[in-house]
């Protein structure tokens, strides 16, 4: 039997993934750059998870799930066989099924401390306010032509919070996942940038200055109702968000009342850790640049940052409203923590604090609309879900 050894070769080189990387012109598109991004979308997208990766690992912008996520989208891009994470994304975001942002929300629910606003409620008002920015990009998106829906899952960027933005995307424009979540997580990285020029615009020195009272202790009692009124409130007033706080709820209620400690262990540790991995690269998954290259990739990034910038700017502006009818100041800074981002913007505001008064502690208070915005960006999430989808 002979062996053509030419042709051996030839079907070797063409099952090689060089030759699979940039694809051969399509006569179909007339457009020269959708004809350029067709052949060389796989390398430019290649480059762009390289750089992610680096931000992750060199810069620590959200490393936890920027590198799951940069490191799915580089196998995305390669020419191989994707079924282990098509499987993982079908299990954990699919809108059929989509667990792993609800068990995420669980390991949050865990790990936070709702302590600061219990001894401070009227903090909760700073955590809605932000919320403010959800709704802004929802009407920006609108008026540059995206759906309802579109507009809906870009809005959720505001939030400042990964999970809920992955959750709304994958029932409301699931297309559109690969660019709002690296939006989403990118400006979570930020916060430290963003912010701080936002919070100094709006507020003067004075009011920088301001030192809040030491807030009252907590008791324990107070901490076990607090996630179980939270959960009812929400059953009855807005179903929809229903699966992100009751998670949330259930992992609070777990820390809280002692004696379950290993079960809010596992959810605080191995539960959320594996999740996050999976998470990552389940997103990353939808790198590819059919998906990611797009004129409307640009579009949400901008509008992302926009509904940052109008998040923490309605916080601060909500504080300094709250103080004219106060006798007891609030510090407007910590409006700006009204965003999702536990405890990032915190301590961003404690910070700035500092800067302005370095006898001036707010972590704690800026705790209270921190954690309040968790809530906020779920119920968001609820009321986006019913109105968008």
């Amino acid at each position: 039997m002979s062996i053509d050894i030419a042709s051996g070769f030839k079907s070797l080189w063409e099952s090689t993934g060089i030759m699979n990387f940039v694809l051969p012109p399509d006569s179909l598109i007339s457009n020269p750059i959708e004809q350029f991004l067709h052949m060389y979308g796989m390398p430019i997208m290649v480059v762009i998870c390289l750089f992610l990766l680096w931000l992750g690992i060199k810069k620590q912008f959200e490393p936890l799930l920027l590198v799951p996520i940069a490191f799915g989208g580089l196998i995305a891009n390669f020419p191989c066989d994707h079924s282990f994470q098509a499987f993982v994304y079908k299990v954990g975001i699919d809108p059929a099924i989509g667990i792993f942002p609800l068990i995420i929300f669980m390991g949050v629910g865990a790990m936070t401390d709702f302590g600061p606003l219990i001894a401070n409620p009227k903090t909760a008002l700073l955590g809605g306010a932000a919320q403010f920015g959800i709704f802004g990009a929802l009407l920006l998106a609108l008026c540059l032509g995206f759906t309802p829906a579109e507009a809906g899952a870009i809005g959720i960027i505001g939030g400042a919070d990964g999970p809920t933005s992955i959750f709304v995307t994958s029932r409301l424009a699931e297309h559109l996942l690969p660019a709002i979540a690296v939006a989403a997580y990118s400006y979570m990285a930020l916060v430290p940038v963003i912010q701080p020029p936002i919070m100094k615009l709006l507020t003067t020195e004075e009011e920088r200055k301001i030192q809040m009272t030491q807030l009252r202790e907590v008791s324990k009692r107070e901490k076990i109702a607090f996630p179980l009124v939270v959960l009812i409130l929400c059953a009855i007033l807005l179903p929809d968000a229903c699966p992100l706080v009751g998670m949330l709820t259930f992992g609070n209620l777990c820390k809280e009342c002692g004696v379950v400690d290993r079960l809010s262990d596992t959810m605080q540790n191995a539960l959320i850790n594996i999740i996050t991995i999976f998470l990552g690269l389940a997103v990353g998954s939808k790198l590819s640049a059919a998906k990611f290259l797009t004129p409307e990739t640009l579009k949400i990034l901008v509008l992302g940052i926009l509904a940052f910038g109008l998040a923490t700017a309605a916080g601060v502006l909500m504080a300094k409203l709250m103080n004219c009818f106060s006798k007891t100041k609030i510090n407007p800074l910590i409006g700006a923590a009204g965003v999702s981002a536990v405890p990032m913007a915190a301590r961003v505001a404690n910070k700035v604090g500092l800067e302005a008064n370095p006898q001036n502690f707010l972590l704690m208070h800026a705790m209270g609309p921190n954690v309040a915005g968790v809530i906020g960006s779920a119920v968001a999430a609820g009321v986006l879900l019913a109105l968008c989808h």
